[in-house]
């Protein structure tokens, strides 16, 4: 009943809350935004109003706000999209609506990102640099026929620039940055460097390059950092040190209606993991000292792009794309020995690699009509994966010295049609096949619907049907010990997935010069088939396998609006989100409970402007909710599902941006994470032998309250 009344709430309050998770909060972009140019699932770039899809955009302005150098510095105060980082791993992931970064594909210009396990889904946040980035665009819900295996949830597309309206762009900035409360200019805090030339070659040509190192030394909290040799658990650090080094140069050509471009993107990173546990050593050679057994990780990532836009026979519209991504993630064994501070006994080899192959092309205006027109397209896909055994991922006992190596591929097509019925109703039908060479042939498809009424009223209704194939885990982990029997399964099959998304906005302009937009939408989603880890025995240890056997089901209600006025805007949404899910425990048969298990999240923002003083003042809040989840626990002899529970919490973002003599200098400060938010509490409840039962534990989220500062300089000409 509660809900119900929430429900009802938020539908009547629709009209006085704003969100801030689409839009810059400059004025100047605000007075365009009905302009602005999308490019994610349409058939050519066209305004945000025209498009059938329901596309939400993260600016360049707002990326300069929260003064963010990867993907990771964005999404905390995006409303649905939920950030977690692996404190042992250095990674940062992003979940879309509940479901983990498996689902949700991430692309730079429509081509999906490479990572160590995926292609556009399990990718590290903290790996994609900002720095030469115009917008980020997002779509939720279902975009298989577009996007193909795994967008499920959503995608988000990275916008990059590829043109300038000066002769010539210099850019170099300087960015310190605590980490909580620890700060120096070496041995602590975050440190980044960048630098951006782009130069038109001629009327046609453009070049552009850029660097940028993003050195986070380490979060201590109550750790000691490397030299602390006291076995007690509290060597290393909290949060791990990680170096990145990232570049990127594109070459383009534009005349008339022919576009071509060129991108090589490189990506080295170096994460050290210090081990806690100090080992003595005796007479070697100094009487008496210690040491520890740690590791590193080496990435290096290489991202090819090149595209071709441009017209057949005067009339038809191609756009081809091909791509060669290569990472590579490296691990390094040493000893690290106190008495000395020296590293001994080094051994470096693959951890995990994947080498990619990728093209895909659209061809449009088939029909030379404005009323009706049809989209072909293809996307083809050759990935070679490697797995060291240290990762745990082998096929068999006979695999664990040399890891496992395994080619994955798939062949697509795609039809889309646009009819545009009048100037206010416009319908897009749309399906794939895929050929699979490691699965069943899969399919997908999706109808989407626009109408626009009077008073700037648009309506959006659009379902979709998508899948989810098995990752390299899921297929070919094989860890069985004395202590361990966890197994994939090489007969799953694809995830499936249904997805239904209602849309309502209106944008109201004031003489006064006041500016409003509201919008509501409503999703619901299935999830068939799902893969989880199932208990299959509890003799003599518990041994689990991949299997297709769970049920999900997520529906949301969100609000997002805006108002503007004069120098000032502000923001605010909110969404309610349930999600259902049900295991199953195949040792006793038992099922969890599959009610909904609802989390309310509401972000805001506030800017104000002083234009005489060309200073910016902006603020970001979002508030998370609480999660629950069942989770299987069960023992030896016993089938138990407890109730989980991670807290909610607050984020708070601030900082102020002011430029002089024109533009040429900038600067800016801040804060992130005001509140100081460090851990969490997770909680975990069950009913065993009619008692009740519970135990706790912490989940890192944070470093705590940082400052920064950054300074940057602009030469255009």
């Amino acid at each position: 009943m509660r809900i119900k009344s929430l429900i009802f709430s938020l539908c009547c309050v629709n009209g006085f809350v704003m969100n801030a998770q689409v839009d810059s909060l400059d004025q100047s972009i605000e007075d365009t935004r009905l302009e602005e140019l999308v490019i994610t699932g349409q058939f050519e770039p066209q305004s945000i109003k025209k498009s059938v899809h329901n596309v939400r955009v993260i600016s360049d302005a707002d990326i300069k706000n929260l003064a963010a150098n990867n993907l990771t510095d964005v999404l905390n105060q995006y409303l649905n999209i939920s950030v977690s980082s692996n404190e042992q791993s250095g990674k940062s992931s992003a979940s879309l609506f509940g479901l983990d970064s498996q689902y949700f594909k991430v692309l730079i210009d429509n081509i999906p990102v490479v990572s160590d396990t995926g292609l556009g889904t399990n990718v590290d946040l903290t790996q994609i640099n900002l720095d030469n980035v115009e917008r980020i665009e997002i779509i939720e819900g279902s975009m298989g026929v577009t996007h193909g295996a795994n967008a499920v949830s959503g995608i988000l597309n990275i916008i990059t620039k590829k043109s300038s309206k000066y002769d010539w762009e210099l850019s170099a900035s300087v960015q310190e940055e605590t980490l909580g409360k620890e700060f120096s200019f070496f041995d602590k805090g975050r440190h980044i460097q960048s630098f951006k030339a782009s130069h038109n070659l001629s009327e046609n040509w453009y070049a552009s390059i850029g660097v940028n190192r993003n050195d986070k030394r380490g979060f201590f909290d109550d750790r000691k950092g490397i030299d602390y040799p006291i076995n007690n658990g509290e060597r290393g650090f909290t949060q791990l040190p990680k170096e990145q080094l990232t570049t990127n140069t594109t070459i383009g050509y534009q005349k008339g209606e022919t576009r071509i471009f060129y991108k090589f993107d490189y990506l080295n990173e170096t994460i050290t993991f210090y081990n806690p546990i100090v080992v003595p050593i005796v007479n070697y050679p100094f009487p008496e000292t210690y040491f520890s057994r740690d590791k590193r990780f080496l990435t290096n990532r290489y991202f090819q792009h090149l595209n071709y836009y441009g017209k057949l026979f005067n009339d038809l519209v191609f756009n081809v794309s091909l791509s060669h991504q290569k990472q590579q993630r490296d691990e390094e064994l040493f000893d690290y020995h106190y008495a000395d501070k020296k590293e001994r006994e080094n051994n470096r080899n693959v951890y995990h690699s994947k080498d990619v192959l990728y093209s895909t092309g659209t061809l449009t205006n088939i029909t030379k009509s404005k009323k009706v027109d049809l989209q072909l397209g293809y996307e083809l896909v050759s990935e070679n994966s490697f797995a060291n055994a240290s990762t745990g991922v082998f096929l068999d006992k006979e695999n664990q010295a040399n890891g496992i190596r395994k080619r994955l591929e798939n062949y697509d097509v795609y039809a889309i049609a646009e009819l545009n019925f009048t100037d206010r109703f416009s319908l897009r039908p749309g399906i794939r096949y895929s050929f699979q060479s490691k699965f069943d042939n899969q399919y997908s498809y999706s109808i989407g619907s626009r109408y626009l009424f009077d008073k700037g009223i648009e309506a959006r209704l659009s379902a979709g049907y998508s899948y989810r194939t098995p990752n390299f885990d899921e297929l070919y982990t094989y860890m069985v010990d004395s202590n361990h029997n966890i197994q994939g399964n090489q007969d799953l099959i694809p995830e499936k997935s249904n997805y239904i998304e209602a849309n309502i906005k209106k944008n109201t302009f004031f003489k006064s010069g006041l500016t409003m937009y509201n919008s509501i939408s409503s999703g619901l989603m299935f999830v068939d088939d799902r893969i989880s880890t199932v208990l299959i025995s509890q003799e003599p240890i518990l041994s689990y396998k991949y299997i297709n056997v769970d049920t999900y089901k997520m529906w949301n209600i969100a609000a997002e609006n805006r108002i503007g006025y004069k120098n000032w805007n502000f923001a605010a949404g909110l969404s309610l989100i349930g999600i259902s899910q049900q295991l199953t425990n195949n040792v006793s048969g038992s099922t969890s409970d599959d009610r909904f298990l609802y989390t309310l999240n509401i972000n805001t923002a506030l800017s104000y402007q002083l234009p005489e003083y060309q200073t910016q003042f902006t603020v970001y809040f979002k508030h998370n909710g609480k999660t629950q989840e069942f989770v299987d626990v069960s023992s030896p002899g016993e089938s138990n599902f407890v109730l989980s529970e991670l807290e909610a919490y607050n984020w708070l973002d601030a900082s102020v941006r002011r430029t002089f003599f024109n533009g040429k200098f900038e600067t800016m400060i801040g804060a992130r994470n005001l509140l100081n938010v460090v851990t969490l509490q997770r909680s975990t409840t069950s009913s065993i032998g009619g008692g009740a039962h519970s135990a706790s534990g912490t989940t890192l989220l944070g470093v705590g309250r940082s400052y920064f500062v950054k300074l940057t300089y602009n030469l255009n000409f």
